[in-house]
């Protein structure tokens, strides 16, 4: 898929974020948040693997430790978008949470798989909630990926329908009766939200991710000039895998 990438000619600057480890900050935070454990240790050995693989192809790797690989690819994005020489910015993922760092059209989420590219009115259309709003969204709703549990009623269609006319969960009042929109169950969400708001908050800033993560490249940096064929070389060697050299059609000068 990596290669595949790289052959569009449109592709000039690439960056991969990994979760070297599971485990986050965001662990400390709450004691359910997605962990490590369960994961077939076959799969596991393949982590460092794949990062050595995606250097060795060139690109600018950023192994997560601390943070996680979103938080890099949100940090990465808003970095991109910030320089005026850059025409449009592309976080490769179809994941839920990405869509809160889409910014009209010059930051953009693309699921490759089924080649879609969605701009602001694309995850309106996806979620029913602006990009800002996302991350409220998933706290509401929940993200069962990452170990957010949600609140308990707050369902999708629910939620993006209070969230549109309200924008954040802080603003959404405590009383049903003060709610301008007509949503199904309303003095159940507002009971439960008003009950439960302390815990919404917290599933928001899980949700939320983190664009002052620390990357050491800029811009400049992110552009791709080939594999580098020593490293990849030794690499296909290491796994037994010649063909892996041979479908490289560029290589660092």
């Amino acid at each position: 898929m990596l290669l595949s990438l790289l052959r569009d000619p449109a592709v000039t600057h690439v960056g991969v974020a990994y979760d070297h480890v599971i485990e986050s900050f965001r662990n400390q935070l709450f004691a359910g948040y997605k962990t490590g454990e369960g994961i077939e240790p076959a799969l596991r050995q393949q982590f460092e693997l794949a990062e050595e693989i995606t250097a060795a192809l060139g690109m600018v790797v950023w192994p997560m430790i601390e943070f996680e690989a979103d938080d890099a690819l949100a940090a990465a994005a808003a970095m991109a978008a910030a320089d005026s020489r850059v025409d449009k910015v592309f976080i490769c993922s179809p994941d839920k949470d990405l869509s809160q760092c889409v910014r009209d059209d010059r930051i953009v989420t693309w699921d490759r798989m089924r080649d879609i590219v969605r701009n602001r009115a694309g995850v309106i259309e996806r979620l029913g909630v602006p990009p800002a709003s996302v991350p409220d969204y998933l706290a509401l709703v929940g993200d069962s990926a990452d170990g957010i549990p949600g609140l308990p009623r707050w369902g999708a269609k629910s939620t993006s329908t209070v969230l549109s006319r309200y924008g954040t969960l802080d603003e959404i009042p405590d009383d049903a009766a003060a709610w301008d929109i007509k949503v199904r169950g309303a003095a159940g969400l507002a009971a439960t939200l008003a009950e439960r708001r302390d815990d919404a908050r917290l599933y928001r800033t899980l949700a939320t991710l983190r664009e002052d993560v620390p990357l050491d490249e800029d811009v400049d940096a992110l552009a791709w000039r080939g594999a580098d064929r020593e490293a990849l070389t030794a690499l296909a060697e290491r796994l037994g895998d010649r063909n892996l050299v041979a479908r490289i059609d560029r290589w660092r000068p």
